[in-house]
């Protein structure tokens, strides 16, 4: 029982000290640990694992504080080891970032519980990046013996101190060394692994190292037993038995570091007769065949698998023979002009450049470069090597060429004509070369230009037309006349002549001698260049070349020689058939008025081009010979627009109904207005307005002379055409504004829906026509700029029945109120029709507002009316002014009861202080309605207004009021009011009360009809109820029960007197109900209930 009112926490206020101690006495140890809060209590309950359950015990260290929770576990570690580790590891991996580790690792150091310190960290190391936790846990794994889990963790995990724990498995002493290797390799400690294992006999380690776990380390492993002084044949031994998964090259760096290279000799051509094409391996072979000078020459120009720079690097100071043989093998430019300058070897360095063939490598032996500064005397050795040796025994003319081209780049023009001129003028196999020709005269062309002409004299195997274009470049131009010449180039030498030596008579004189066609067109050419045209045209006619007749006809027309043109043309037309000829020809005939000859060739056969040349001749004004023209193609268009220039109206009208082009209208049209010919101007006018795009710029043509009426005869006529648009109809209606205002309205009326009404809108606004403008605004919806027009134009655009339709159109709703104020000013009568449209629009309070500032309320007295019906406050208190400052005190009575959003009390106190009876009834009755009674009988009572006193009391439903009215009528001697004021009142006053007032002021007669009434009321209730109490006794009876006491309970017959006034009678003490009307019930014979009549009361 104790153990589950603790356990469903019954109870809170108790001493749990206490408590705690009775239920450790008791065996309840978990409910003891949840009472007390003693750090002590805790420690000596808390080692009772056996009887407590493990998973609350765990959670249960959630609820201490670090320190206590550490505490805690200590004791129960101290207590019992082997009974509660379990729960204590268990709690420190929940608990651990919490407690910290490095806490919970003292508490096992200290208890040297090496076995949960294990179970402990297994279960944080994989998720701490500590090293030092991960340090602790393979200590502990070391000290319990689990080796497998040390090699998984040194290899898994990234997150511990590798040289703290190389160190400390070193000193351990493992009998596997395998989480040893592992750390070692993961960390690059090859070396320190080799030692430690090689000093303590541990060799098959380093075997098992090197061919299991890791072959790409035995560079290093070698390199390492080397510096122990490990026997060579085991080196070899351990080299051969590893699986072929290392570096070559890192072995046998090694290996040479320590000066041991010849060890691998045997393995190395071993691996290389297996076909292994490492480079490092032949590196090395080379390094041993040089030292031992086994032939290394053989090697060095057979082998391709070496490495040039390493082997040739480490020949230079034993052979540099066989380093210049390295580096030559494999193109090592660098490294050998290093190696020939500083050795002497300059013959060697010339032949390897000549044989190089690059130009490059040229250019930094002779002259050098920021890692290969020039030597002059270096440089003088080489070309002398070149010149004498090298360059003799060469076979390949690229080669020659290449060398030549690098003593070009080098800036050595005299060593290199004295080479060309020793292999070229001397009888050597290179003499008739063509480019060792073609590069001695080039030379001397940038070097020793006074020599080229008795180069070009002496030689005769060289590129003629490349070797002049070169001395043309380099301003050698009779040098270059001189070799086409001789060669009979005779276009390109004329060219020469005319082009560089600046000689149009010498090329004319060469023509005359030559007298070739080629040589003529090329005079004529540069003739026609230097405006020679007269001359130009004779030379092309005597080479018979129509070829550039384009230019010629270019030059011709605009320097004005079409007679001289003419000829060429002829000559042209004859050997070319184009177009373009035959047009020009055209043109030149009408230029020189050889209007017969245009004409016949008009009638022949040709294939000008008749339009372009006719609109270049209207172009130029040349009307006659453009007739002519667009008569021969019927180009009508381009017809009629001539015969407008040549004045003949009437023809050029017909060639525009041929035409029917816009273009043409326009222009005879123009024409026509021009000279007034109005009617034949009517005719193509209404061809040009059916386009939407000629309406404007013809509209302004005819207002720019002055042509109204025209303008308008016009667009009218135009108004019945097929193809009449919009644009029409608007301008007539633009230019009515303008000119006609009396024939607007009549126009919008008919065409106001073809009509751009925004562009009428704005030519009626510039011509002031108010009416018309309304009317647009009206059918362009725009009803807002409608009403503001009418209000700002009243005098012209008003009308009562058309505003009305628009202004319940409007959106802004400003303009209600503008519309408003303007009536208000000018037509104030109509104020009511106004309003009756606008009344669903308007704020009815804003209106009222305006109407009382103005104090014109009387004016809208019909719209009040109206608006009462939305029961706005503000309307209904204008209207109840309006009815008082009227005196209409019948019609203030019914809005009061109509329409009850006023100020009730406000006009109460107004109309209590009026003169007229009637309203100050009113001002009693708004006191009512807002209850306030005394308000309301006070004012009554002054007026002697009784029987509105006497509502008001029973209205009020206040038995104090009406008992105060009772003693004022029995205090002013008016009994009749007393003997009415019972009846009216009677669910209100107190019989006690009644009896007194009667009784005291001798006033018994006027009462005696309340008693009655009061004792037949209670004469009905008793037999009421004695009837219930007979039914409910013979229930009883018949059920056997026992008989109610008949009295029991609250319920009275009678209570004292004075005791509310009224007989409480009812069940289970509740009232007898009250009659809805507020009048008292009458006797009737026979019936149990209070349903009679009023009673007469005295003739009341």
């Amino acid at each position: 029982v104790a153990d589950a009112i603790l356990g469903n926490s019954m109870f809170t206020h108790f001493d749990r000290p206490y408590i705690a101690q009775l239920a450790e006495k008791a065996g309840l140890y978990q409910r003891a640990l949840e009472l007390y809060d003693n750090l002590s209590d805790i420690k000596r309950v808390a080692v009772h694992t056996e009887v407590l359950n493990s998973e609350w015990l765990i959670g249960y260290f959630g609820n201490l504080s670090v320190g206590d929770s550490l505490a805690v576990l200590r004791q129960m570690l101290e207590h019992n080891m082997a009974q509660n580790l379990q729960i204590v590891v268990q709690a420190a991996t929940k608990y651990s970032e919490l407690l910290g580790p490095q806490n919970i690792i003292e508490i096992f150091e200290d208890l040297r519980c090496s076995e949960g310190l294990y179970y402990y960290l297994g279960s944080v190391v994989n998720v701490t990046e500590d090293p030092a936790v991960v340090f602790k846990y393979i200590q502990a794994a070391v000290s319990t013996g689990q080796l497998k889990e040390v090699e998984r963790l040194v290899r898994d995990n990234n997150h511990y101190d590798a040289e703290k724990v190389k160190n400390y498995l070193k000193e351990a002493s493992l009998p596997d060394q395998l989480p040893l290797i592992i750390v070692c390799d993961r960390f690059d400690y090859v070396h320190d692994l080799v030692l430690y294992l090689y000093s303590n006999g541990m060799a098959k380690y380093i075997e098992v190292y090197v061919q299991q776990v890791n072959p790409s380390r035995l560079p290093q492993v070698v390199g390492a037993l080397l510096d122990v002084d490990c026997d060579e044949s085991i080196v070899k031994s351990l080299i051969s038995s590893t699986p072929a998964q290392f570096s070559i090259g890192d072995l046998v760096s090694e290996i040479e570091k320590r000066n041991r290279l010849k060890i691998l000799h045997r393995w190395l051509e071993a691996q290389a007769s297996n076909g292994s094409q490492d480079t490092g391996l032949y590196n090395a072979l080379a390094k041993i065949y040089i030292d031992s000078n086994y032939d290394p020459e053989q090697f060095l120009s057979s082998n391709k698998f070496y490495d040039p720079r390493v082997v040739g690097a480490y020949s230079e100071k034993r052979d540099p023979n066989l380093a210049y043989l390295a580096y030559s093998q494999g193109e090592c430019d660098d490294e050998l002009l290093r190696l020939t300058s500083e050795n002497g070897m300059f013959k060697q360095q010339a032949r390897y450049l000549i044989k190089r063939r690059d130009l490059g490598l040229w250019a930094k032996a002779l002259t050098g470069d920021d890692q290969q500064p020039l030597n002059q005397s270096h440089r003088r050795q080489l070309v002398d090597q070149v010149v004498s040796y090298a360059l003799p025994e060469a076979e390949d003319p690229e080669q020659v060429s290449v060398c030549v081209k690098a003593f070009m780049a080098a800036s050595l023009p005299q060593e290199l004509i004295e080479l060309l001129e020793r292999i070229i003028l001397e009888p050597t196999p290179f003499s008739n070369n063509n480019n060792l020709q073609n590069l001695l005269i080039l030379t001397a062309v940038k070097v020793e230009p006074t020599r080229v002409a008795d180069y070009i004299s002496r030689l005769s195997n060289f590129d003629a037309p490349d070797i002049a274009e070169i001395c043309i470049n380099n301003g050698l131009h009779e040098e270059a006349f001189s070799i086409y010449k001789r060669f009979e180039v005779n276009a390109d030498a004329i060219g020469v002549l005319i082009d560089h030596v600046g000689s149009l008579d010498r090329a004319y004189e060469y023509a005359e001698r030559c007298d070739q066609p080629e040589v003529w067109s090329r005079l004529g050419k540069a003739q026609l260049d230097g405006l020679r045209i007269k001359e130009a045209i004779d030379s092309y006619i005597r080479a018979d070349d129509a070829a550039n007749f384009a230019e010629v006809i270019d030059v011709a027309t605009h320097a004005g020689k079409f007679d001289d043109l003419v000829r060429f043309l002829l000559m042209a037309r004859k050997k070319v058939r184009e177009p373009a000829i035959e047009s020009e020809l055209l043109f030149a005939y009408a230029k020189t008025e050889r209007l017969a000859d245009l004409e016949d060739m008009l009638h022949g056969p040709n294939i000008a081009q008749v339009q372009k040349v006719g609109d270049r001749c209207y172009d130029e004004g040349l009307f006659d010979a453009a007739r002519l023209l667009f008569q021969s193609v019927s180009n009508w268009s381009r017809l009629a627009s001539t015969l407008v220039r040549l004045g003949d109206y009437q023809a050029a009208v017909d060639c525009g109904r041929k035409a029917n082009s816009t273009v043409v209208w326009r222009d005879v049209h123009a024409a026509c207005i021009a000279e007034r010919e109005f009617r034949l101007a009517q005719i193509c006018g209404l061809h040009l307005i059916v386009h939407a795009e000629e309406l404007e710029s013809l509209t302004r043509l005819y207002e720019s002379g002055g042509h109204v009426d025209e303008l308008c005869a016009l667009i009218e006529n135009g108004l019945g055409l097929e193809r009449a648009h919009m644009g029409m109809f608007t301008e007539l209606a633009i230019l009515y504004c303008k000119y006609r205002p009396e024939q607007i309205m009549d126009h919008l009326k008919l065409y106001w829906s073809r009509i751009n009404i925004p562009k009428v809108i704005r030519a009626c606004e510039s011509a002031h026509l108010w009416p018309e403008l309304v009317f647009l605004y009206v059918h362009y919806d725009e009803f807002d700029n409608a009403a503001q027009t009418i209000i700002a134009h009243s005098a012209d655009a008003w009308e009562h029945a058309s505003f009305k339709d628009i202004i319940v159109k409007v959106s802004n709703v400003e303009l209600y109120y503008k519309a408003l104020r303007f009536y208000l000013n000018e037509q104030p009568l109509l104020l009511n029709d106004l309003l009756h449209v606008m009344m669903p629009r308007v704020d009815h309070t804003r209106v009222v507002s305006m109407f009382l500032k103005s104090d014109n309320i009387p004016l809208i007295k019909k719209y009040l009316v109206a608006a009462q019906t939305t029961n706005n406050k503000s309307v209904n208190e204008a209207y109840n002014d309006l009815l008082i400052e009227e005196e209409d005190f019948v019609g203030l009575r019914n809005s009061i009861d109509n329409h009850d959003n006023f100020d009730g009390i406000g006009l109460a106190q107004r109309l209590e202080k009026h003169e007229l009876l009637e309203f100050r009834r009113i001002a009693a009755h708004l006191y009512n309605q807002a209850k306030r009674w005394r308000q309301s009988l006070n004012l009554s009572k002054k007026d002697k207004l009784y029987k509105d006193a006497m509502t008001t009391a029973r209205v009020s439903g206040s038995a104090e009021i009406a008992e105060d009215l009772l003693r004022y009528f029995v205090e002013s001697g008016n009994s009749a009011c007393f003997s009415a004021c019972l009846f009216t009142c009677y669910d209100l006053v107190r019989s006690d009360v009644v009896m007194e007032l009667s009784w005291r002021h001798g006033l018994a007669n006027e009462a005696m009809p309340y008693f009655i009434n009061l004792m037949r009321e209670y004469q009905t209730k008793v037999d009421h109820l004695a009837t219930e109490v007979s039914e409910l006794k013979l229930k009883v009876e018949k059920s056997g029960g026992p008989m109610p006491a008949a009295n029991a309970g609250p319920n009275q017959l009678l209570g004292p007197a004075g005791v509310n006034g009224r007989l409480l009678l009812g069940h289970s003490g509740s009232p007898a109900p009250q009659p809805a009307n507020g009048t008292p019930p009458m006797f009737t014979p026979g019936l149990g209930s209070a349903h009679g009549s009023t009673p007469s009361m005295g003739g009341l």
